[in-house]
């Protein structure tokens, strides 16, 4: 197996983090890792706020629902990324949506949110992509301007215990060749 592969098959969602800073040369590492997404026609629709101050975390932590898991452990994680997309970029051609499923921001922020997830893993922290929240009161506490839309809020951090991996489904129950049966 491959490294790639080893990191793709151990990386978790981590709710609850050490008490311990993300070294800058770490973040710096995971931030680029977002530079280098693949986005439609290289557009790069996303722009990431990063959030270290305790007192904005813990007014992004009101806007989790209580029955949000990641809510419980979420100020303790020392660096919130916030993933924001510009709005009517990707999927765009002369100022006209050019796909079927309209603006194309949400694929190239899944693309930058893998990227991101998979460089912290190999760099020894956490990560969980929480998009379960108020998302409108969350642009706010930012300061996200219109024409751009807050997409996820993802904590950062050395991960506190160690987690299994959940079954998976067999590739056999998902592929099919040559048509969809």
């Amino acid at each position: 197996m491959t490294v790639l592969m080893d990191i793709i098959k151990g990386r978790r969602s981590i709710r609850k983090y050490e008490d311990k800073e993300v070294p800058e040369d770490l973040l710096n590492q995971i931030l680029e890792s977002v530079q280098w997404a693949p986005s439609w026609a290289n557009t790069q629709c996303w722009e990431v706020i990063v959030v270290k101050d305790q007192g904005l975390k813990e007014a992004l932590a009101e806007v989790l629902p209580k029955t949000n898991p990641v809510r419980k452990h979420f100020t303790e994680a020392p660096v919130i990324l916030v993933l924001c997309g510009k709005l009517e970029s990707a999927g765009y051609y002369k100022g006209q949506v050019t796909t079927k499923l309209g603006d194309w921001f949400m694929f190239d922020l899944g693309l930058a949110a893998q990227n991101l997830c998979l460089t912290a893993h190999d760099l020894g922290l956490g990560t969980v992509i929480t998009g379960l929240f108020d998302h409108g009161k969350a642009g706010k506490i930012l300061g996200v301007p219109e024409g751009y839309e807050l997409v996820s809020l993802i904590p950062v951090g050395y991960p506190a215990y160690d987690s299994k991996a959940p079954k998976r489904r067999d590739i056999s129950d998902f592929t099919h060749y040559d048509k969809f049966q």
